[in-house]
């Protein structure tokens, strides 16, 4: 989620592809390679599959996060939690707030994943062997854009998430924030997601990469500069859930700061961090920091492989097409 040309190590995700060319492997950025623009069509399909895909459980996630705040059962488990949403709002309950989701999952994953791509390679990150700092700084630097980006538009989801929202979608959500609350409850929680978001994004990216690199070698050794679906989809699983069960308490302050005062949630005199935890923990306990921790876990890990998977294919797929243009030029 640059400009111009680098050629860097490209996937030979045209397993995907049957009949396809094998991947063109160049140490210099040709005309092949995919430009900036490109890696933001991959990023934004990408984004959209994970996030359409993974919806309820994002869904179930917030409801359990927000549960004891509005209400609702300190204890409550993912199973009580889910008979209880389809019980009362049937299957479509899981899916509010998913136009919210759609508006601003493309967008952001384009700037997510050109801007990891342009700072990796400028960090030195497509250099041979193990580069886990230069992944995780690149990781960082594209969450930091791509949250101003999404997190107006997650506010919106998470609030339409709520059980008994008052809002009845995303225009009159946006319409009634604006003018009861002001511009800036749009970007109320933003800090507590930058901060939350580059801890995960840098556990995330230098263990995909990582893992990316050893399994492709155990996978196939004597083609381990290529990569295939299942490299993808294991890497990108291991990565997604050890990165959210790591910053599973930053997700949970985030998610209150997002929805305070709605359906009866705790408010908040500031967008502190610690201000925040504090309270949360001193009314529910420390415990109440992990909650929502296995439907973010069991969110993350399939996310992750279907994100990476649909975003190396979309990136092979704009290979193999200006590798066609070339040749007709």
């Amino acid at each position: 989620m640059a400009e111009g040309g680098f050629q860097r190590p490209v996937s030979s995700t045209a397993a995907y592809y049957e009949g396809s060319p094998p991947p063109i492997e160049s140490p210099r950025r040709s005309l092949e390679g995919p430009s900036f623009w490109q890696f933001m069509v991959a990023g934004s399909v990408a984004g959209m599959a994970e996030h359409m895909a993974m919806f309820p459980l994002d869904t179930l996630k917030t409801r359990m996060q927000v549960a004891a705040s509005t209400g609702g059962s300190l204890h409550a488990a993912v199973g009580r939690t889910f008979m209880s949403m389809m019980k009362s709002e049937g299957p479509l309950g899981f899916y509010k707030g998913i136009a919210a989701m759609g508006l601003g999952a493309g967008p952001a994953h384009a700037v997510y994943f050109s801007v990891y791509e342009v700072c990796k390679e400028k960090l030195g990150g497509n250099a041979a062997g193990h580069r886990p700092l230069a992944h995780a700084a690149a990781g960082v630097a594209a969450t930091v854009a791509s949250d101003a980006v999404l997190t107006p538009m997650d506010v919106v989801k998470q609030r339409l998430q709520l059980r008994s929202s008052p809002y009845v979608g995303v225009a009159d959500c946006m319409k009634r924030m604006a003018r009861e609350e002001g511009l800036g409850a749009f970007y109320a929680s933003y800090r507590t997601t930058v901060v939350m978001n580059a801890p995960f994004t840098a556990v995330y990216f230098s263990t995909y990469e990582a893992a990316k690199k050893i399994l492709s070698g155990m996978y196939c050794p004597e083609k381990a500069s290529e990569e295939h679906l299942f490299v993808h989809v294991t890497a990108g699983g291991a990565a997604g859930a050890l990165a959210s069960a790591v910053t599973t308490p930053l997700d949970v302050v985030k998610t209150r700061l997002q929805c305070q005062g709605v359906c009866g949630a705790d408010t908040f005199t500031s967008t502190s961090i610690l201000k925040a935890t504090q309270k949360i923990v001193a009314k529910e306990g420390i415990a109440a920091l992990l909650r929502g921790l296995k439907p973010r876990m069991l969110f993350h890990a399939p996310a992750a492989a279907i994100c990476w998977s649909t975003y190396e294919a979309s990136k092979n797929f704009l290979q193999h097409w200006n590798v066609k243009q070339q040749a007709e030029n």
